[in-house]
C-alpha cells in the first residue's frame, strides 16, 4: 500500500498517511484522519490542563478545593473525596439517546450536567497524601505544584513527568531522582542542578548530554568524568575552590549559565535525546521500540504521535497516561485500557468510545463518569443486543454526518486553549487560538500587586536569606505574578547552596519547556557526514547536530 497525502481540513497543511498508519486504522475500523498530526494534537490537548488551577468549592459537600476547572465554568465540581464517593449515580444523568439529534450534541448535553471531579488522580498509582496542590498525579507524598506525575514521588514541587523521585524541584521530565533541581530529562542521578538530558550523574551542575558524571559543573557531552569544570579535568582540591565561589549566588550563576550556553554552542549534539531506544523517531524516547513522531514516552512499543505516555503499545494519537494499554486511538489520559477510541480519562477499561472520566468498565459509548458500567450508551444501561444495535446506528449517523473517527470537535473542550499542554507545546496568542475556534480563558487565577519583595530586594544568596521570607510574597521579574518560597523549598535551596529563583512557577516552567526543546520533527543533515536525520533542531538553528553513529564516534 502506497503513502496517501492529505490535505488538512482545519489548518490546510498537507500530512501523510504512511502505509503502516492506513493498517492501523484498518485493524480498529475507522476512517482515515482528515486534520494533521499538530491538529489533531491541539485537539486533544484542549482537554488536558494540567497547571492552571483554581480555587472553588464543592458542589456536593461544599468544601474549598483545588481544582482544574475555573468558578465561571459550566459544569458542576466536585472534590475528589466527594467524586469517587457513593454519595451520588451516574447513571442518575442517563440519557435516551434520540436518533433525530447529532449524537455529539446529546453527549455535549451529557457533560454539562454530570459532575466533574476537582483535579485527575488515577486510581491505580495509589492516592495522592499531603499533596492537594497536583493534577494528573497520583502515588506522591508530600508534594506540591507538580503534574502529570507519579507514582513514588516525596517531598518534591514545581515539576512535571516525575516518578520514583526524591525532594526534586523545578524538574521536567524525570525517573529515579534525588535532590535535583532544574532538570529536563534527567534520569537515575542525585545532586544534579541546571542539567539537561543526564543519566547516572552525581553531584554536578550545569551538565547538557552527560552520563556517568561525578563532580563536573558546566559540561558538555562526557562521560564517566570526575572534577571536570567546562570541560576542563581539574584536581579535586581546584575543582571545588572554583565551584565553591559561584555556588548560591544569582548573579553568579547567571554568569556560569551564560558560559556553559556558549560552551554548548559550540559542540556537537546528537539527533536526539532517546535512550536505549529502537527503531523510533522523536525525542525523549526512553527503552522504546518502533515508536514515530512520539514525544516523552518510556517503555512504548509500535506508537505514532503520542506524548507524555509509559509502557504502551500499538497506539496511535494519545496524549499522557497510556500505562499498560493497547488499541488506544484519539485518546487523552486513558491507561490500563484496551480498544479506547476517540476518549478522555478512562481508566481499567476496554471498548469504549466517545466518552469521559469512565473506569473500570466495558462496551460504553458516550458515557461520562460511569463506573462498573457494561453496554452503556449516554450513562444508560442496555442489554447487550440494543447496545450493539444502537452503536451500529449511531456511528452511521456519525459517518454519514463526517463527524466520527476523530476527537471531540473544539467547541465541547472542557478549558481555554491557554490553560492547556497544548499552549505549552504549540504556544498561539489569544487572537490565533480564537481565530482557530479554541475558546481563550481571559480570568486565569492569579494573585498581582500584593508583593512585599521586589526582585531586586531578595538577597542575592542562599546565605543571606532569612527565614523571614518564608512570610513574603515575591514578585516574578519576567510576568509580575506573586508568589511565595515554602518552608522545604527554603530547606532545598540552602541544603543544595541554591539562590531563590527570581521568577515563578509558572515562568520556569515555560522556561524548562524551551530548553527541552519542541515537539516538532525537522528533516536536517548530519553537521559532520551529511547523512539525512530526523531532529528536533530546525536547519536554520546555530546548534551543531551529528547523526547517532558520528556523535557516538566523536564523544563516546
Amino acid at each position: 500500500m502506497a503513502k496517501e497525502t492529505k490535505i488538512c481540513r482545519n489548518c490546510t497543511g498537507s500530512f501523510t498517511i504512511e502505509p503502516d498508519d492506513a493498517a492501523f486504522y484498518a485493524r480498529i475500523d475507522v476512517p482515515l484522519p482528515t486534520l494533521c498530526p499538530e491538529c489533531r494534537f491541539k485537539r486533544r490537548a484542549v482537554w488536558r490542563n494540567e497547571t492552571t488551577l483554581y480555587n472553588r468549592a464543592c458542589g456536593l459537600c461544599n468544601a474549598p478545593v483545588i481544582s482544574m476547572y475555573n468558578p465561571k465554568s459550566p459544569y458542576v465540581v466536585y472534590c475528589n473525596t466527594c467524586w469517587i464517593s457513593d454519595k451520588w449515580d451516574p447513571g442518575s444523568y442517563a440519557m435516551d439517546y434520540d436518533p433525530e439529534r447529532p449524537f455529539l450534541e446529546q453527549f455535549n448535553a451529557l457533560l454539562l450536567k454530570v459532575p466533574k471531579w476537582a483535579t485527575y488522580s488515577s486510581p491505580a498509582s495509589g492516592p495522592n497524601i499531603n499533596s492537594e496542590y497536583t493534577n494528573f498525579a497520583g502515588g506522591n507524598k508530600d508534594c506540591y505544584l507538580i503534574f502529570n506525575s507519579g507514582p513514588k514521588n516525596e517531598n518534591c514541587a514545581y515539576s512535571r513527568g516525575l516518578t520514583n523521585t526524591q525532594n526534586v524541584f523545578d524538574t521536567y521530565y524525570g525517573d529515579g531522582l534525588e535532590r535535583v533541581y532544574e532538570g529536563v530529562n534527567v534520569q537515575k542521578s542525585a545532586g544534579v542542578a541546571w542539567s539537561t538530558d543526564v543519566s547516572d550523574c552525581l553531584d554536578s551542575a550545569f551538565l547538557l548530554n552527560c552520563s556517568g558524571c561525578k563532580d563536573c559543573f558546566g559540561c558538555v557531552n562526557l562521560r564517566h568524568a570526575t572534577n571536570c569544570f567546562f570541560n576542563e579535568q581539574l584536581t579535586a582540591e581546584e575543582y571545588r575552590r572554583r565551584v565553591d565561589e559561584i555556588t548560591g549566588s544569582r548573579t553568579k550563576i547567571a554568569e556560569a549559565r551564560r558560559r556553559f550556553e556558549e560552551l554548548a554552542r559550540n559542540l556537537p549534539r546528537r539527533e536526539n535525546s532517546n535512550l536505549k531506544s529502537v527503531n523510533c523517531i522523536g525525542n525523549y524516547l526512553i527503552e522504546s521500540k518502533d515508536c514515530r513522531h512520539s514525544f516523552e514516552v518510556a517503555g512504548g512499543e509500535n506508537l505514532c504521535y503520542s506524548f507524555s505516555t509509559k509502557w504502551g503499545k500499538d497506539n496511535y494519537d494519545i496524549a499522557g497516561h497510556g500505562r499498560k494499554s493497547e488499541l488506544l486511538y484519539e485518546c487523552v489520559g486513558v491507561g490500563w485500557s484496551s480498544r479506547i477510541w476517540f476518549s478522555s480519562s478512562v481508566e481499567s477499561s476496554h471498548d469504549v468510545e466517545y466518552s469521559h472520566t469512565v473506569r473500570s468498565s466495558q462496551y460504553c459509548f458516550g458515557c461520562d463518569a460511569v463506573r462498573n458500567g457494561e453496554h452503556m450508551i449516554l450513562n444508560k444501561r442496555y442489554t447487550e443486543e440494543e447496545y450493539r444495535r444502537l452503536r451500529e446506528d449511531i456511528i452511521g449517523k456519525m459517518k454519514a454526518e463526517g463527524t466520527y473517527g476523530e476527537f471531540f470537535p473544539i467547541g465541547m473542550a472542557p478549558f481555554g486553549y491557554n490553560e492547556t499542554v497544548a499552549e505549552d507545546n504549540f504556544p498561539l496568542s489569544r487572537e490565533e487560538a480564537v481565530a482557530h475556534g479554541y475558546r481563550w480563558e481571559e480570568n486565569v487565577q492569579m494573585t498581582t500587586g500584593k508583593e512585599t519583595l521586589r526582585p531586586e530586594e531578595v538577597p542575592d544568596h542562599i546565605d543571606d536569606v532569612q527565614d523571614s521570607i518564608l512570610g513574603g510574597v515575591l514578585r516574578c521579574a519576567g510576568c509580575g505574578r506573586n508568589y511565595k518560597v515554602i518552608p522545604v523549598e527554603l530547606a532545598f535551596y540552602r541544603q543544595m547552596k541554591l539562590p531563590v529563583p527570581a521568577e515563578c512557577f509558572y515562568c520556569r516552567h515555560r522556561a524548562r519547556i524551551r530548553r527541552r526543546g519542541p515537539m516538532e520533527i525537522f528533516d536536517s543533515a548530519c553537521a559532520k557526514c551529511d547523512k539525512s536525520i530526523k531532529t528536533t533542531y530546525a536547519p536554520d538553528r546555530p546548534e551543531i547536530v551529528y547523526c547517532e553513529s558520528c556523535y557516538q564516534s566523536e564523544v563516546a
